[in-house]
């Protein structure tokens, strides 16, 4: 089969998809006739990513399979063709979030442990919501707490193929320090990474209060997590990189 060709029909599917492909859904775009393998789109696939390189999109490969997306440099410009911002998501949302995603499998009573605070309701709610972690089980203490992990949808937001892509704790602790130095004019104040090495990890046992330590504070949360309704996935170039995300960048005040 012409090369030309293939690369033309996966480019098309991609865009016009709207969501990431597997290899074998791309293969199944072409007629049986055609007799298109899987190394052809392999290698159509890899020319387009060539292709990219200097232009404002970028051909990327998520945990879902490939999807082509506007590339960070331009995001900016490109995001003024939305009237209504993305949304921003609250300090205690991303904090959470990145409790799961560094200590999965993680019961909520151990995310309030290390957190220090009872976490509201609405924040695991909205994260189920948005598919970003799922239940994966329950730890077999008394009460049978749930075991909250991150899901695929998770990953193809966040522009991750696996976990192991996750930014190192150190790499973060670097990007703090940057900021710090850097003394940005305008700047918000830098949310700093939860201690995730502190106890109550994955193999310790649950609290004794289902709902967290006794007398510990709860999260001033509104019951949307976020101040705007979400208008675009990481495809249109939102939300920014993972590290800004999950540690810093579009978090609300508490």
């Amino acid at each position: 089969m012409n090369e030309q060709y293939v690369k033309n029909v996966v480019e098309a599917a991609l865009l016009a998809a709207g969501r990431p492909l597997s290899v074998d859904e791309l293969v199944g775009v072409f007629d049986e006739r055609d007799g298109s393998s899987a190394a052809e789109v392999e290698a159509a696939l890899g020319a387009l990513r060539a292709d990219y390189e200097t232009r404002g999109l970028e051909l990327v490969e998520v945990a879902s399979g490939h999807r082509i997306q506007i590339r960070a440099a331009v995001a900016e410009p490109v995001s003024r063709l939305w009237v209504e911002r993305p949304a921003k998501y609250s300090r205690a949302l991303l904090e959470t979030l990145a409790l799961v995603a560094y200590r999965q499998p993680i019961t909520r009573g151990e995310i309030e442990q290390i957190r220090g605070v009872n976490v509201n309701p609405s924040i695991i709610k909205t994260l189920l919501e948005r598919s970003w972690i799922r239940v994966v089980g329950h730890r077999d203490v008394p009460g049978k707490p749930e075991l909250l992990g991150t899901t695929r949808e998770f990953l193809d937001y966040f522009g991750l193929k696996k976990l192991d892509d996750l930014p190192t704790l150190g790499q973060l602790k670097e990007l703090e320090d940057l900021r710090v130095q850097l003394s940005l004019p305008g700047a918000e104040p830098v949310v700093t990474t939860p201690d995730l090495s502190g106890s109550g990890g994955p193999s310790g046992a649950e609290p004794a209060a289902a709902d967290g330590r006794a007398g510990a504070p709860d999260d001033e949360e509104a019951e949307d997590e976020t101040d705007e309704r979400h208008t675009g996935g990481a495809a249109e170039g939102d939300p920014p990189p993972l590290v800004r995300g999950l540690v810093a960048g579009g978090a609300d005040p508490d």
